[in-house]
């Protein structure tokens, strides 16, 4: 019965964090197409809360609190066995990936961007086949052809003579799940030595304090409204620290297997938030392309 519960727990989990997911790119949007927010300035704010929301879960946690007096202790008395070099690495890529999302977000809307980093699977599957040197199985190659066939019709509508989206956007889109990917397989050894909460607290605050350093946000802060305040408020709380907490209660649950199917649902709730509140409308090319690319998660995954 435990374990039953456990599963209905983490598929109910894993899906509250995809949506969360899928909310704050809406709430990007928002705030850039209504309140001029720029991109640097919204990451800067998002990393710096994010990672104070998680150093608080850290210092609450009596496990994680441990963890990084570890930490701190390896970096004092030996910094290259700590992986401290790792955490840099780990925040330049989070921050050049957060970016890459929000750009695309800016230039084309929450659900194609969510789409195209999907589009990160077919990178580490294509990076594994040439490390294990051999070719992609079956359900693979089915995958990269519905990749494949679903950013066609993405970027060009069904015509090949012509982009259905700003080139600008596509680009940003590749480099979103290029950097994804990258994300993906970099933090690996400190996330198994220091978990997941340490590691992204302190990821978090390197990057936005990286960016605060070289733009000043508090020199240029957008004037808001209630709403305003309310979707910012949302990016960080909701978009970062939540959907982490709910997603990755899910794969303990589930496995990172079934937990990665179900994290399908951001793109999904992205394309639903876009629609209802901010009027975003796609034509049937682009739902079959978002369609062919969520089934290439599954099959790739």
């Amino acid at each position: 019965m435990a374990k039953a519960n456990n599963v209905r727990r983490g598929v109910l989990l894993t899906l509250l964090g995809g949506t969360c997911w899928g909310f704050s790119g809406t709430c990007a949007k928002f705030l850039m197409d209504g309140y001029g927010v720029t991109p640097l300035w919204l990451l800067c704010v998002r990393q710096l809360t994010a990672s104070l929301l998680f150093f608080v879960y850290v210092f609450a946690a009596p496990r994680e609190r441990e963890r990084f007096a570890e930490l701190g202790e390896a970096v004092r008395t030996s910094p290259r066995s700590s992986g401290i070099g790792l955490f840099f690495a780990t925040a330049f890529c989070m921050m050049v990936n957060s970016l890459s999302y929000i750009m695309t977000i800016k230039i084309t809307n929450s659900a194609t961007a969510t789409v195209l980093q999907a589009l990160s699977l077919v990178l580490l599957m294509i990076f594994s086949c040439v490390v294990a040197k051999r070719l992609p199985r079956r359900r693979e190659s089915l995958g990269l052809a519905l990749a494949l066939g679903g950013t066609f019709l993405l970027a060009t509508g069904g015509d090949p003579s012509k982009l259905a989206m700003p080139l600008n956007g596509l680009l940003w889109g590749f480099a979103t799940a290029t950097t994804y990917a990258i994300y993906s397989a970099v933090p690996a050894k400190i996330l198994e030595k220091w978990g997941s909460p340490v590691v992204n607290a302190i990821s978090m605050l390197i990057s936005g304090g990286g960016l605060a350093i070289l733009i000043h946000p508090w020199e240029n802060v957008p004037v808001f409204d209630f709403a305003g305040i309310v979707a910012l408020v949302a990016i960080s709380v909701v978009g970062s620290f939540l959907a982490y907490a709910f997603y990755m209660q899910g794969v303990k649950d589930l496995g990172p297997l079934r937990a990665n199917m179900l994290g399908t649902s951001e793109p999904i709730s992205a394309t639903i938030f876009s629609v209802l509140w901010l009027g975003t409308t796609f034509s049937p090319t682009d739902l079959i392309g978002f369609a062919m690319i969520i089934t290439m998660v599954y099959l790739t995954a």
